[in-house]
């Protein structure tokens, strides 16, 4: 990175964890990050080798087969990984988000499976949004009927992460839908069930090699055994998910800021104009100087709710802080990029059109920065409250 990493908060572990990425970031994802953005499909050769090298499944504790890594490592390793490509780095992150689910909810049994599963190659899916329900969680209309021991899954799930090559899905479902959000379940529903279907992959503004896709379900029968915690709990599960989660997209937010940086730089630096480098003019300097803030206030943002995660302690608000923060960031950052660029950073021919693509969806999912500002607004004045002010 080009300013001073506070690397004095990282202990010896984390710091190969950083390097390695790092070094795996510039082998193997920077060199086809284009073709996988041409030529959109699932990274499986990169994923493999992630795992094979430990970049996957980090935080996974060792008594379910995983290194037990820390949550900053994976911030870190996260962020390294990001700065070569956001598109791959988030196929290749979204079974942390499977497994956390899983540590978070499932009984032993379903932890030992399940997150097996996913250490040994398999993928899974998160499967809440909806056609009417994204930022309104409570919204959902996918419903689950208790018939004896078993549910009756039906509904539609609409930008579903790695569904196109996961083996199981976490399906969000209403098992009383007059309770809103209180009413939400959570199960484990496996790919090859008669009533799952998985749509093709839909086409995407940027983050290509992540594919997204619809998923219907009709007459999915589920065993009782597939239900994640107990009735109920499903939104809840989500949002202490996204406390977890969060902190890690806001890495991948402040990896793409910091490739910005790292491209506004180079080219401001070589490129000419009135004589001179084109940094050397205030208008285009200032705008440099501001990502370097600007993506150095999101690290530290983004560390401190890992830091906290790490500790034991709630972060649902530096979380929220982390990934607004961050993504916003992000979006500015590439927007600043092509700036720099000029007309060369309309090209695809450039680096930084893909940035500015890729930083977008950074704002959107995983709660959107409308929705983590009102996160925000919510927890300081419950603060408020508690202290009397």
């Amino acid at each position: 990175m080009i300013a001073s990493l506070p690397d004095y908060l990282l202990s010896d572990e984390e710091r190969m964890v950083g390097d390695l990425a790092e070094e795996f970031a510039r082998a193997e994802i920077e060199p086809v990050a284009k073709d996988y953005d041409e030529n959109p499909r699932f990274p499986h050769e990169i994923c493999e080798k992630a795992r094979e090298v430990g970049l996957a499944g980090m935080t996974i504790p060792p008594e379910y087969g995983g290194p037990g890594g820390t949550s900053l490592a994976q911030v870190v390793a996260t962020e390294k990984l990001a700065s070569a490509c956001a598109g791959i780095t988030a196929a290749l992150s979204l079974n942390n988000l499977i497994a956390k689910t899983l540590l978070i909810a499932g009984n032993e049994e379903q932890k030992r499976e399940y997150i097996g599963r996913l250490l040994s190659g398999e993928y899974g899916a998160f499967a809440l949004t909806e056609p009417a329900a994204g930022s309104d969680v409570g919204a959902i209309r996918t419903r689950a009927v208790r018939r004896g021991d078993e549910y009756v899954l039906n509904g539609s799930k609409v930008w579903i992460s790695n569904a196109s090559v996961a083996s199981f899905f976490v399906v969000f479902a209403k098992t009383d839908p007059d309770a809103g959000y209180r009413g939400i379940s959570a199960f484990l529903v496996e790919r090859d069930n008669p009533g799952l279907q998985v749509g093709k992959p839909l086409p995407k503004l940027g983050q290509k090699a992540a594919p997204a896709c619809e998923v219907f379900l009709n007459d999915a029968v589920v065993s009782r055994s597939s239900l994640l915690g107990s009735e109920g709990e499903g939104f809840f599960i989500a949002m202490g998910l996204f406390d977890r989660s969060r902190p890690m997209v806001a890495a991948m937010a402040v990896g793409l800021s910091e490739r910005c940086l790292r491209e506004s730089l180079s080219y401001a630096v070589e490129r000419r104009s009135m004589g001179k480098p084109i940094i050397e003019h205030q208008a285009v300097g200032h705008k440099v100087a501001e990502m370097a803030m600007r993506t150095q206030s999101a690290r530290l943002l983004t560390w401190h709710s890992a830091i906290l995660l790490d500790r034991g302690r709630k972060n649902t608000l530096e979380a929220s802080m982390a990934k607004a923060f961050a993504a916003d960031t992000a979006m500015w950052a590439a927007t600043e990029a092509v700036q720099v660029y000029g007309g060369m950073g309309y090209s695809a021919e450039y680096p930084v059109e893909k940035l500015f693509r890729d930083a977008k969806l950074l704002q959107i999912y995983e709660g959107t920065s409308e929705i983590q500002r009102n996160i925000i607004v919510r927890e300081l004045t419950k603060y408020s409250v508690k202290e009397g002010g």
